[in-house]
């Protein structure tokens, strides 16, 4: 088969554009053609893939998607493939893999009465009542049960086209068995010394992944131990904004802001905590990741994972509706609590007992079976 594979933009850093390159691939060694589509492609492009990249431009993030939709549209009309695979929320598409969280619960939840006149809103919803609405097609891949939970409740007419999928976790981010020295290692690089703690936060996009959180709970522990933390930020984003409150709040000198990095396992084993209070997740795979290299985890109730962080028994998911002054003194608990070493060994123990890996080829088997069933007048 062929098959288009629809992204805006691919960097190597983000969540959804490792299970795009992760479902891509399986594909492929499935025997499949992919032809990626996409307005912005960093890093090297896999000879196995076909991406033809998009040149639009427009004033707005919403006329800009538009402009990609026509476009694209155009494209796959005069080359017609067998299947269009989203990972971004369009009409026109077989199969929507829902890396993005439900936009109808953000815009209703998260933003006030008039936002909903404005032509951004217009333009998300349609895009989303495009997949999720009731006279849509679409399949839709799902990662978690909270985001399941969301779309029932918004779009229950599209239950029936929902297929929910596994986590497709890197086995690398388990401990090997230098896991001890390559900590040390790590440790000795970045200069921690053996009474410091490390925190580190994981994931591009700063804002919805709560890095302001993070720095207000830290600039709330007490004197003597925030004093002996180090804050290590990983991940793709402009971090002048948040480098600037924590100038305010007397930890600049706590943190450092590294980029995207390729070398995240290392400070899986090298950290002492994980903190992620994001506001909105659709899943979170760097709670997974953290979970099996054995590092605690901080996180909040609003990422589709944080059920893996109570089953596993690794740390505390802060409820919601969020609260600062509770992940403060959560934040507080977690890194005076004799518990970490058996929130270690919950970890790894679940890492070893759970599948957590197998997402891209299960995709990959989903999309034949869909394809094929289309093919012969079934429905998703």
């Amino acid at each position: 088969m062929t098959l288009a594979f629809l992204i805006y933009s691919y960097f190597p850093y983000g969540g959804q554009q490792r299970d795009f390159l992760r479902v891509a691939n399986a594909c492929v060694a499935n025997g499949h053609r992919v032809v990626v589509y996409t307005m912005k492609w960093q890093g090297e492009i896999p000879e196995a893939l076909e991406v033809v990249l998009v040149d639009v431009k427009a004033w707005s993030r919403h006329a800009l998607y538009r402009r990609f939709t026509t476009r694209v549209t155009a494209a796959l009309q005069e080359r017609p493939v067998d299947a269009v695979i989203g990972f971004n929320k369009m009409p026109g598409l077989d199969l929507y893999f829902a890396a993005d969280p439900c936009f109808a619960e953000r815009a209703q939840k998260q933003r006030g009465f008039y936002y909903r006149f404005t032509p951004r809103y217009r333009h998300f919803m349609a895009y989303e009542e495009a997949v999720f609405g009731a006279n849509a097609k679409t399949a839709v891949l799902l990662l978690s049960p909270l985001q399941r939970g969301q779309f029932e409740q918004h779009y229950p007419h599209s239950v029936e086209r929902f297929h929910d999928i596994p986590p497709g976790i890197s086995r690398d981010r388990q401990p090997p068995e230098n896991a001890e020295e390559l900590r040390k290692d790590f440790r000795r690089q970045f200069h921690i010394a053996d009474h410091e703690l490390a925190i580190v936060q994981i994931g591009s996009g700063f804002v919805v992944k709560g890095v302001d959180r993070s720095l207000r709970a830290l600039a709330s522990l007490p004197a003597s131990l925030r004093n002996s933390i180090r804050y290590f930020v990983v991940g793709q984003d402009k971090p002048d904004r948040f480098r600037r409150l924590a100038k305010r709040l007397g930890i600049e000198e706590r943190c450092e802001f590294l980029g995207g990095r390729d070398d995240v396992p290392r400070f899986l084993l090298g950290a002492d905590l994980m903190l992620h209070p994001a506001y909105s997740e659709s899943a979170g795979y760097t709670l997974l990741e953290a979970t099996i290299a054995g590092l605690p985890v901080l996180t909040t109730a609003t990422c589709g994972y944080a059920f893996h962080i109570e089953r596993a028994r690794v740390g505390i998911v802060s409820a919601s509706p969020f609260d600062q002054q509770l992940l403060n003194k959560q934040l507080l608990e977690m890194l005076t609590s004799p518990e970490r070493e058996q929130w270690r060994a919950n970890g790894i123990a679940y890492g070893r007992s759970q599948d957590l890996y197998s997402m891209p080829e299960t995709v990959a088997t989903l999309i034949e079976d869909i394809v094929k069933a289309n093919t012969k007048g079934g429905g998703a």
